[in-house]
């Protein structure tokens, strides 16, 4: 067989898998609207009743506050970015339960880049066993169907496999909450349960461009907390997610760069909406990780004006370059 009978076969068989993905995306999205209101109605629940996600955040470390890592290789790039920051025992605590937040949004494969990738996902649940971790837990609460989302995308699989627990969400895990001096989440239906009890919490997101917010990285992630019928909140799109950081407070945000969804964002749908940028950043600030992170995709900070809104809330700071982030290549 000749070398472009190859080639014609590979780009067949690339179509076809792309082709399946298309469908299973198509098909999942059908059911989205219905899945923005599966958990929790929106009406009010009693003062008394409101809960508040604990704080994961830990003590700052003058100059380890965020690292920026070049090099195309997930697994060693975190690995490198973490150890900048003091090392994953400086986040995890031996006999310590780890939440890890990846997006999980689309029923989507690794390759489209709308999802955070499963190799990321399953190397930090390593990192969180090798630091003393006595649990780790992934979870997410998609737009798509949960079980679709989690298996398409890989992270089911590369979570369980790493030996951590998979929570696809459920109506008893949503609680009510209100955030202090919050315009939108006020007495709002969130994914707590799956936090309520751990100790530490990691967020992982892919760096994509978004239709409606200009990109989605790690501050947009948290967006999946939120239950009920959150598309309303697409109408003030900047204020819902300036005050996700207001909400969550995680121990450490880790923003994936390798490959940028610069078009068509945030669900993509061809290798084309992609560009590779090699780089990945870890930061316990997620304001200056995404201040960073915009870079990637050609924007500025003023390009985003949820990222001032947050700073100016005192959810951290868009100048990065003022916590002296470290850089490393591998």
């Amino acid at each position: 067989m000749t070398q472009q009978n190859d080639k014609n076969i590979d780009r067949r068989q690339f179509l076809a898998r792309a082709g399946k993905a298309g469908i299973s995306i198509a098909a999942a999205g059908l059911i989205s609207y219905q899945l923005y209101d599966r958990y929790g109605p929106t009406t009010g629940v009693d003062a008394e009743s409101l809960v508040t996600l604990p704080d994961f955040r830990v003590p700052d470390k003058l100059g380890q506050t965020m690292s920026i890592v070049k090099g195309s290789d997930r697994k060693a790039t975190v690995n490198k970015a973490i150890e900048l920051l003091g090392g994953m025992e400086r986040f995890v605590k031996r006999d310590e339960t780890v939440a890890i937040k990846p997006n999980v949004a689309f029923a989507s494969p690794p390759m489209l880049g709308a999802t955070t990738h499963p190799e990321l996902v399953a190397e930090v649940v390593r990192l969180c066993y090798k630091a003393g971790a006595k649990q780790v837990i992934v979870t997410d609460n998609p737009i798509n169907d949960p079980a679709s989302c989690f298996t398409l995308s890989g992270i089911g699989k590369a979570a369980s496999q790493a030996g951590a627990k998979v929570v696809l969400p459920k109506a008893h895990l949503f609680r009510h909450t209100t955030l202090d001096g919050g315009k939108l989440i006020r007495n709002w239906p969130v994914f707590f349960g799956p936090f309520e009890k751990v100790d530490k919490l990691i967020g992982i997101s892919p760096v994509k461009n978004h239709a409606r917010a200009g990109a989605s990285m790690s501050i947009k992630n948290w967006y999946g907390l939120l239950g009920g019928r959150r598309n309303i909140f697409h109408q003030d799109i900047n204020t819902i997610i300036a005050e996700l950081p207001m909400m969550v407070k995680p121990t450490l945000v880790i923003l994936d760069g390798t490959e940028v969804m610069i078009t068509n964002g945030p669900t993509g749908g061809s290798i084309s909406d992609l560009r590779r940028a090699n780089t990945l950043i870890a930061s316990c600030d997620m304001v200056a990780a995404d201040s960073y992170g915009c870079t990637l995709l050609d924007l500025k900070v003023s390009d985003l004006p949820y990222l001032t809104k947050a700073e100016k809330a005192g959810a951290g700071t868009t100048d990065y370059e003022s916590l002296k982030p470290v850089f490393g290549t591998v």
